[in-house]
């Protein structure tokens, strides 16, 4: 007899998905707009935008015999517009590269997270490797992102920005069989 046991973990850094809240899946032939941002700025931030991205990841286990026979998952790349925001009068194209760019960071984790998969066989321990992995790559991508904003403090260092810009573009290419 075989039993499919689904277990479907809906977890974002940054953000609680709701899932009637609308998502933009990450996808290298869309780029973010201002119109995507419908959340209300925060007027008491220092920031001038906030971008509200993250990483879903879902799994099916197929058993027999009370043995994992197969597994499938999914991970995606999420964007929040009703958790992101910008403040109008300050926002330009410049800021929203550096908030695009905090959407393809997530997206790169995601991959990064695919492939770590791809690389797991079947065994009694799968469910385990699952959860860590993907505990491992939420904590990755929430270090990531800090130092991204550390380092370009938050898009000011142009220098830096342009340089972060380069590498993940690099990363996400080196990755482009996971996408």
């Amino acid at each position: 007899m075989r039993l499919i046991f689904a277990i479907c973990i809906w977890l974002s850094t940054c953000v609680t998905h709701i899932q009637t809240e609308d998502t933009i899946i990450w996808n290298e032939n869309y780029r973010l707009s201002w119109d995507n941002f419908k959340a209300k700025a925060d007027s008491m931030s220092d920031a001038v935008a906030l971008t509200a991205s993250g990483i879903t990841f879902g799994y099916s286990i197929s058993q027999s015999s009370n043995r994992i026979v197969d597994f499938k998952t999914t991970v995606e790349a999420h964007f929040y517009p009703e958790k992101s925001w910008f403040k109008k009068l300050k926002a330009d194209d410049y800021i929203l590269s550096h908030e695009q760019l905090h959407f393809d960071i997530t997206e790169l984790h995601s991959r990064k997270f695919r492939r770590d998969i791809s690389q797991l066989r079947i065994s009694s321990r799968l469910k385990k490797q699952l959860d860590d992995l993907h505990a491992k790559h939420l904590k990755n991508l929430s270090e990531m992102q800090n130092k991204y904003d550390y380092e370009t403090q938050h898009s000011i260092d142009t220098i830096k920005q342009q340089q972060w810009h380069l590498y993940i573009q690099m990363e996400l290419e080196k990755l482009a069989y996971y996408r």
